[in-house]
C-alpha cells in the first residue's frame, strides 16, 4: 500500500517535458507568451490560430530547440478542430495539455449589438472552447491517460457585470465559462478521472484584445495609449502565462480549479 508521502514525490513542471500542449490564440498576447514559456520548460507546444503568422514566428525560434509547431485553426469550425487533432495524433501521438485562450469581444450593446457579433463571440468564446475540449479530453481517454490538465481562459466579466454596455454580451459568454468550467470538473469528477479543470480569469491585462475591442486601427500600437490612461500599472501577458504555468505545476492530488488576477489597484 502507497504511504501518503509518496504523494510529496512531486517535481513540478518537469512532468511535462516532451509532453505536447494546445494553445489556441497563439499568435498575440496571453497565447503567444504562454507557448513561447512551454516550449521553453520542456513541452511541444501546437500554437493553434486562424492568423498563424506571429506563432509561426516564434516557432523558428532556435532558443525553443524546435519544440513549436504552427497549426491554422479557427476555432469556431469544427472541422478545423478535428483536423488539428488528427495532425497532433499522426505527428505526436496526442496531446496532454490543452489550453483554450481564443477570446473574441466586440463592442455589441444588447440595444445596438448585431447578431453577427453576437454569433461571433458565442462561436469563439462557448462553442469553440466546448469542441476543442471535448475532442482534446476523448483523445485523452482512448489512450488510456488520466493526467491530462485543461485550461479555460475566462475573464473577470465572468464573475461580474461590467458598468459599460458595450461588454455586456461578451460578459454572458464568459459567464457561460465560469459555468461550463464548474460542469466539466463534475462530469470529470463523476467518471472517477484524474484530469484537471483549471480557469484563470483576468483583469486588465495589456494585451491587443481591448483595443481590438474599441476598433482601433492598429491594435499593436494602441496598447500603450489605451492602458496608460489607467492610473495604475495593469497586468502583463506574461503574468497571466505564468499563472497558468503555476496551476500546470501543482501535484496530482491538487486541482486550482479557479484563479482570479487582477492588478493590485484595479477596484473589480
Amino acid at each position: 500500500m502507497a504511504s501518503i508521502h509518496d504523494s510529496f514525490n512531486y517535481t513540478g513542471m518537469e512532468r511535462w517535458k516532451g509532453r505536447v500542449a494546445i494553445v489556441t490564440g497563439a499568435s498575440a498576447g496571453i497565447g503567444y507568451e504562454l507557448s513561447k514559456r512551454l516550449a521553453q520548460l520542456g513541452a511541444v507546444v501546437v500554437g493553434c490560430d486562424k492568423n498563424i503568422t506571429g506563432i509561426e514566428g516564434l516557432s523558428h525560434d532556435q532558443e525553443l530547440g524546435g519544440k513549436l509547431v504552427a497549426m491554422k485553426c479557427d476555432v469556431r469550425k469544427e472541422e478545423d478542430i478535428l483536423s488539428v487533432m488528427s495532425r497532433i495524433k499522426s505527428q505526436f501521438g496526442g496531446a496532454d495539455i490543452c489550453v483554450n485562450n481564443a477570446g473574441l469581444g466586440h463592442n455589441a450593446p444588447l440595444l445596438s449589438g448585431t447578431t453577427e457579433q453576437w454569433k461571433e463571440m458565442m462561436e469563439v468564446n462557448v462553442l469553440g472552447l466546448c469542441m476543442m475540449t471535448r475532442e482534446f479530453i476523448k483523445q485523452l481517454r482512448e489512450r488510456n491517460v488520466d493526467d491530462g490538465h485543461v485550461i479555460f481562459m475566462n475573464s473577470m466579466s465572468g464573475h461580474r457585470v461590467d458598468t459599460d454596455p458595450s461588454i455586456s454580451f461578451y460578459s454572458a459568454t464568459k459567464f457561460a465559462v465560469t459555468a461550463l468550467s464548474e460542469g466539466l470538473r463534475k462530469e470529470l469528477r463523476d467518471i472517477k478521472s484524474n484530469i484537471k479543470i483549471t480557469a484563470v480569469s483576468p483583469a486588465l491585462v495589456a494585451t491587443e484584445f481591448y483595443p481590438r475591442l474599441l476598433r482601433k486601427d492598429d491594435p499593436k500600437e494602441a496598447i500603450k495609449s489605451v492602458f496608460s490612461s489607467y492610473d495604475f500599472p495593469v497586468l502583463l501577458p506574461e503574468d497571466i502565462a505564468n499563472t497558468i504555468i503555476y496551476a500546470l505545476s501543482t501535484p496530482p492530488r491538487m486541482q486550482i480549479h479557479d484563479i482570479l488576477v487582477r492588478p493590485t489597484q484595479q477596484s473589480s
